[in-house]
């Protein structure tokens, strides 16, 4: 199973990171005109805020639930 891990960087984006490797980056100013995918106004923009992550709980593959 992948681990999957949604971190928001200082002033940036968030950044969407599957087995240790960055595979999107969605936008957090607003400013985007690829939304929701990051574009880079935030720097622009000045856009602030604080860093936080989450670690997205693994789940098994429907084939292998029960019910």
């Amino acid at each position: 199973m992948s681990e999957v891990v949604i971190k928001s960087t200082e002033n940036g984006p968030n950044l969407i990171i599957v087995n240790g490797k960055v595979v999107q980056a969605w936008c957090r100013c607003g400013g985007s005109t690829l939304m929701p995918f990051c574009d880079g106004t935030h720097k622009k923009n000045r856009f602030l805020a604080k860093t936080h992550e989450v670690k997205v709980p693994l789940m098994k593959p429907l084939e292998d639930r029960d019910g």
